[in-house]
């Protein structure tokens, strides 16, 4: 176990930015730094030892302070879509950021992923923390908000979430990362097989904001009870896909108890690697990187359409507007705590 520390540049406002670097006895490295507790890299062996950097994502500061897609991302105050970027509270309405469409995305300006966290680091982990201000993106409540990074020598990549609050206010936090197991610079996932413990998903409207239905999978392209490669319906004729341009979508997990237990895996074939994702949180959205148009990546790589997929772990997306979802509301005084693990083998 070792954690190194170096220089990763300075911001636009002139802030200095740290890479920590976690290294397992396996050699697994985790590159992560305090500016948007992005996580930069990730090297797993594939099934002759030899490792690759399987997360997308840049070399500079500058490219992680534009960072259109949210390459490695941890995103809050409130993870994916709320509807007409509005929600009320206690008899409170409160208007959020537009950016996308008539709806908010990812929380809003400043996004988690594009400001400074204080960071301590523990045994093979680092903890990267800040208080988000009261009315920070348009939320009510100082939110101490913190992620802890734990890489083990079982080959998990470990996050753990804490969060706090002065006032009643919505807390959905998530990871952004896009993970490609043949290497970032690995091209389409569409080869990759995925298998995902939901028997439903949420509907949407057309612009992906979920209504308050869950379709069931069963018989549509959304089934992936049994492992199956990704591209194989991702083409489909089934409005929902064509709506998203592809998987981008709240699977319904079907949990057998509240606390963390393995909900999803991906693998590769001519890698040998796979990924399995464990969480405590009811839903999960499967992003297939439909919306990459052209991003200038790690060392030279650009990354297009579908060139990495995501598996970020969440309340619901919209949930403070449908009453029958799992609430994402935190209560002043009370403490949210949860855990996401992407474990490699």
């Amino acid at each position: 176990m070792s954690i190194e520390k170096v220089n990763f540049g300075t911001t636009s406002k002139g802030e200095e930015v740290t890479m920590y670097i976690l290294e397992n006895k396996n050699g697994m490295k985790a590159k992560l730094i305090d500016y948007g507790a992005n996580v930069v890299s990730l090297y797993v062996p594939d099934k002759e030892g030899n490792l690759a950097d399987v997360v997308l994502g840049f070399d500079t500061v500058a490219a992680y302070e534009v960072n259109g897609c949210f390459f490695g991302s941890f995103i809050g105050r409130h993870g994916n879509r709320i509807g007409d970027a509005r929600f009320e509270l206690n008899g409170t309405t409160y208007e959020l950021e537009k950016n996308d469409g008539k709806n908010n995305l990812h929380g809003g300006t400043p996004g988690y992923n594009k400001v400074m966290y204080q960071a301590q680091t523990g045994d093979n982990s680092v903890t990267f923390s800040r208080i988000s201000p009261d009315m920070e993106q348009g939320y009510p409540g100082n939110l101490e908000i913190s992620v802890t990074y734990t890489l083990t020598d079982d080959n998990e990549l470990k996050l753990d979430y804490k969060a706090k609050s002065d006032k009643d206010t919505l807390c959905n936090v998530t990871n952004h990362s896009y993970f490609n197991l043949k290497g970032h610079d690995g091209g389409e996932i569409t080869d990759h097989e995925v298998w995902i413990q939901a028997n439903g998903f949420t509907e949407t409207t057309e612009d992906l904001i979920p209504n308050g239905n869950i379709i069931d999978v069963t018989g549509t392209p959304m089934d992936f009870r049994s492992k199956k490669v990704i591209g194989k319906d991702i083409e489909a004729d089934y409005q929902p896909l064509i709506l998203a341009g592809g998987y981008d979508h709240n699977y319904v997990l079907d949990k057998k108890e509240k606390g963390v237990e393995k909900v999803a895996e991906v693998s590769e074939k001519t890698s040998g690697r796979t990924m399995e994702v464990y969480t405590d949180l009811p839903g999960m959205q499967l992003y297939t990187g439909n919306f990459i148009e052209r991003e200038e990546g790690k060392e030279g790589v650009v990354y297009t359409k579908r060139d990495g997929v995501c598996f970020e772990t969440q309340f619901f997306p919209n949930s403070i507007n449908v009453p029958t979802f799992e609430s994402c509301v935190l209560k002043a005084g009370d403490t949210f705590t949860s855990t996401t693990i992407y474990k490699f083998c």
